[in-house]
């Protein structure tokens, strides 16, 4: 077995343990008790649910509150926190805490999974991990409980505060306010800060990327001491949180936040930008949005968070490289710099696969559900990038979707979160650069 793996590419070892945990899960959640009343969960349900969880995506076929019970919901939060750090994280941190030898073949995987860019420093980078993720979810679980409550009691809060505050770090888009109202997500909570705030804050922070947060705690407030990588998602995060918060509240004041005070939208506009970037939270009826403000969430779908983080999506960087190579291009520039760096160019190429795999894959997606659902195009749409983006933002058609549906969108949450150059990757064996190469050809573009 051993001999096996050492064979298999290193990508293609993370694909498949996160296929593993999902097959684990749908097992866990077919069975009696995980429903609410010992009723079974057909097979392709429980397997939707636990691909969305494993994958931190957020889209759900049953309220998460009304159909599962207590121990299903159990199963949704842990396969949330496996998918969210990934199960070579926590292998990692079994072998560490036995105090087992964590070979090479070991660290490499580590490196590949975590996003990690060098080989040395990878088991340090997995105690920091751990060390950030249970002090913030920690955190928000607290800050969290003391919002719950008033309103509930203390061991009820207690559990709120940590399936939420988990939830949340994640970017995974679960909730269980369908207690009040079922597949509401957050619209009974929308204008209460004391819940909208700490989960705005839970949701950025698990988006940011480990890597950043450990070159913050080494740094502090010294920008200029901070890597290239941090510097760029730090920069693009916040571009995006402001200029989605402004452009939210361009398309939807007269909208669905016609009736609220301006504090109100602000807060509104500013929890729509944070969670729109594959967190999946929702604070009110998405459907409701104009056409402007859907599409502005489509493309912040797709977007997603940072890398080396629990978000999912295109990823910051991406982006921002796209970006200054065009901004780059337009001026006639040989070379990219930014922050006094040159980019080399090999990223511009791997930002621009990526981009081309994840919008040629919602198109194709988009066609096929097209042909399946009797629902607009619109619609189509934004399920198939909230799926591809891990996002779980949806405008409903998760929960009356077919069985072919269910399984687009499930290839799709997977594809998302393993990254779509790694699912390139997954079915393409990378092979070494011939020794003699072709003459070159100069084509019209």
């Amino acid at each position: 077995m051993e001999k096996i793996l050492k064979y298999l590419s290193y990508t293609r070892l993370i694909a498949g343990s996160f296929l593993g945990v999902i097959i684990v899960g749908t097992c866990l959640l077919m069975l009696p008790i995980s429903g609410r009343g010992g009723q079974a969960t057909p097979f392709l349900q429980a397997a939707f649910t636990a691909t969305s969880s494993t994958c931190v995506t957020g889209l759900a076929v049953y309220d998460t509150y009304s159909h599962w019970s207590t121990f299903g919901q159990i199963v949704i939060i842990a396969l949330i926190q496996i998918g969210g750090l990934g199960l070579m994280t926590f292998v990692c941190l079994f072998s560490i805490f036995m105090k087992k030898r964590i070979g090479l073949h070991e660290r490499k995987m580590m490196m590949v999974s975590s996003g990690n860019m060098r080989l040395s420093g990878v088991i340090q980078l997995v105690r920091s991990i751990a060390k950030i993720t249970f002090i913030c979810e920690g955190l928000g679980a607290l800050v969290l409980f003391f919002a719950f409550l008033p309103k509930m009691g203390v061991g009820k809060s207690i559990y709120y505060g940590i399936f939420h505050g988990i939830s949340a770090f994640c970017n995974a888009g679960f909730d269980l306010f369908g207690y009040r109202q079922p597949d509401s997500s957050l619209a009974t909570v929308e204008q209460c800060p004391e819940i909208m705030l700490p989960l705005a804050v839970l949701i950025v922070v698990g988006g940011l990327g480990f890597q950043v947060w450990n070159d913050l705690l080494q740094n502090r407030h010294h920008f200029k001491q901070y890597s290239l990588h941090t510097k760029m998602v730090l920069t693009t995060t916040a571009i995006l949180l402001l200029g989605g918060s402004f452009l939210y509240l361009l398309f939807e004041h007269k909208g669905h936040m016609a009736n609220l005070s301006v504090g109100q939208q602000v807060l509104s506009a500013g929890f729509m930008s944070v969670t729109t970037r594959t967190a999946g939270f929702a604070g009110f009826d998405l459907t409701r949005l104009s056409v402007s403000g859907s599409l502005l969430t489509m493309i912040l779908m797709l977007i997603g968070g940072s890398p080396g983080s629990t978000a999912g999506g295109m990823k910051t960087t991406t982006l921002a490289v796209l970006v200054l190579s065009m901004i780059g291009m337009a001026k006639g520039e040989s070379d990219i710099t930014v922050y006094k760096r040159r980019l080399n160019k090999d990223l511009i190429k791997h930002a621009a696969v990526i981009f081309f795999v994840y919008v040629s894959t919602v198109c194709c997606a988009t066609m096929l559900i097209c042909a399946l659902e009797p629902v607009s195009l619109q619609t189509v749409l934004f399920e198939t990038c909230s799926a591809l983006g891990t996002a779980g933002l949806t405008q409903g058609l998760s929960g009356m979707a077919s069985a072919p549906t269910l399984c687009i969108l499930m290839l799709l949450m997977y594809g998302g979160r393993i990254g779509g150059l790694s699912l390139l990757l997954v079915f393409a064996e990378r092979k070494t650069e011939p020794a003699t190469k072709r003459p070159a050809e100069r084509l019209m573009l």
